[in-house]
């Protein structure tokens, strides 16, 4: 790969500042020379300026939005192996350069670029510290530095980061520019293949740089800098012209020269011209995309090989097959029922396994007086409250019946689907209840075969911090496959169901089952389109 003999150049070190090129790259183990094409979307010339008073850190995930609704267009494969551990942390992208130097721009155009479900853009901004009443007062005079170190709180940052990496749920602060503090509403982010974490001190702490995959300093010529500057915070942040340049000679300059420049030496690309160099963008995405390559995992595949023939868990709680839940079982088993006893009969058995599973959930002994003032020595939960989830789309068909026995429960939803091409589960959407961390949480799936989706599902109310032994996984219809996958991955979690079928066709449907086609199709009356598949 050599540039130098098409372009003229000069030689720094282990790196190569290409004049007319304008690209720098640092070769390390992983070379950029042999990196195989990707399909993408093009790098567009121009995005529309930025206009903003607070920070920014945002989760991207593919959507194709219309005047109606939000589709989403791509899932997030899964990033856990069989045994549920987290194996594939997200790749970062470290994003260093001076003020006002293009690093949004950059991180916008590669995000478009990439081309990849789930990626997260985590801003610097977010993390300054919050000021005492004598630096409020001197942020307003523009005598507080806001370009030095210690102005950022890089404790906060480091333990977020690292959260994010390894696919948790974090909460990231809303820093408001014109009052110079955070707000009380902070932002939560989840679900990252690749973050994009960008500042202009993003490669000035040690344990930061463990953390990035990739570096790449955004080197924009200070004139240009200290326009935009000026232009965005008149404009965008209320800030008169002469307190802008005041503190850009006291403390914007002389901290870039000081503390900023000097990372150029960490970083693996450096960007000239920043959003507006296609090439050095190019060669970014390619390297992001082959890097993503190395790390993708199949699950599906591995967990209809594991667990045959093993004893089924003691996790594992069966409503009693008495002949009322035979008889309905025979009834929503038969292809010739009609929908509408279809409905009634799986409505039924929902309530009935629901009101099964209550009965695991911890209680505490609790005194009330009767309206004959006598004491009675009851029971109540011991814990803070109950939330219920379900998988989309078929277990969505079980929260009517949790809302008549849990009143005023709150929901959550996520939507995981099959991919044709690679046969495997992913991630299209999640929505949870605010605090779910402190809740026992009932998981709701109409049928479980493989236990890909449940495995999927419960890894994302993990790394939402939710305790595994508060996990209640619901079913009416399981496999055995899908038993052992979730119990080997989460032995804590309880699993509930009101029959056990011992296999699964080369489909991935449960035999007997309930049908040929999926739970969701016979209860909402739909046909599945080809290229849509629930995974289960």
């Amino acid at each position: 790969f050599h540039l130098s003999c098409v372009f003229r150049s000069v030689q720094v070190k282990r790196k190569t500042v290409v004049t007319h090129f304008d690209v720098l790259l640092s070769f390390g183990d992983d070379s950029l020379g042999s990196l195989p094409k990707h399909p993408r979307c093009p790098l567009t010339p121009s995005l529309s300026p930025r206009k903003r008073t607070t920070s920014q850190s945002k989760t991207e995930p593919p959507l194709l939005r219309t005047n109606k609704r939000t589709i989403y267009t791509a899932g997030r494969p899964p990033w856990y192996n069989v045994t549920g551990t987290t194996f594939k942390e997200a790749f970062v992208i470290g994003l260093c350069g001076g003020s006002a130097s293009g690093k949004t721009t950059v991180a916008n155009k590669i995000i478009e670029a990439l081309d990849v479900p789930w990626v997260v853009l985590l801003s610097m901004d977010s993390f300054y510290k919050v000021l005492t009443k004598d630096e409020q007062e001197l942020a307003a005079k523009n005598e507080y530095n806001f370009d030095h170190p210690e102005a950022f709180d890089f404790e906060l940052l480091v333990t977020v980061l690292r959260k994010l990496k390894k696919g948790k749920s974090i909460k990231v602060p809303v820093y408001d520019f014109t009052s110079h503090c955070r707000r009380k509403e902070w932002k939560t982010v989840y679900g990252a293949n690749v973050v994009i974490f960008e500042g202009i001190l993003a490669f000035a702490n040690k344990e930061l740089l463990k953390l990035l995959d990739m570096k790449v300093f955004v080197d924009t010529d200070s004139d240009i800098r200290l326009v935009r500057r000026l232009k965005r915070d008149i404009s965008d942040r209320g800030r008169d012209i002469n307190g802008v340049i005041k503190q850009y000679n006291k403390f914007v300059k002389p901290s870039f020269e000081q503390y900023i420049e000097p990372t150029v030496q960490v970083a693996d690309i450096v960007v000239p011209r920043g959003g507006e160099n296609f090439v050095a963008l190019d060669l970014i995405v390619q390297h992001v995309h082959s890097q993503l390559e190395k790390r993708e995992i199949t699950v599906r595949s591995a967990l209809a090989s594991a667990h045959q023939g093993q004893p089924l868990p003691k996790t594992l709680s069966v409503l009693e097959s008495t002949p009322q839940v035979r008889g309905m079982h025979t009834i929503i088993r038969n292809k010739d029922t009609n929908r509408d006893e279809f409905i009634f009969y799986s409505k039924r058995l929902m309530r009935l396994l629901i009101e099964h599973a209550l009965s695991f959930l911890p209680l505490k002994p609790v005194q009330v007086e009767t309206p004959q003032g006598s004491i009675y020595e009851g029971k109540r939960l011991s814990g803070k409250r109950i939330t219920g989830v379900s998988i989309l789309r078929a277990g969505e068909t079980m929260e009517q019946a949790l809302m008549h026995v849990c009143k005023d429960i709150r929901l959550g939803k996520i939507l995981i689907q099959t991919n044709h091409d690679t046969g495997e589960p992913e991630l299209h959407y999640l929505r949870l209840p605010k605090d779910i961390s402190e809740d026992y949480v009932i998981l709701m799936d109409s049928t479980v075969s493989t236990g890909a989706a449940a495995l999927m599902a419960v890894r994302v109310l993990l790394d939402h911090d939710v305790q595994e032994d508060k996990i209640f996984l619901l079913s009416l219809l399981m496999a055995e496959m899908g038993v052992h996958s979730v119990a080997y991955a989460f032995p804590k979690v309880r699993i509930i169901t009101t029959a056990v079928d011992k296999k699964v066709n080369n489909e991935f449907h449960i035999i007997p089952g309930i049908g040929g086609c999926n739970f969701g199709d016979r209860y909402f009356g739909t046909d599945t389109p080809s290229d849509w598949t629930e995974s289960d």
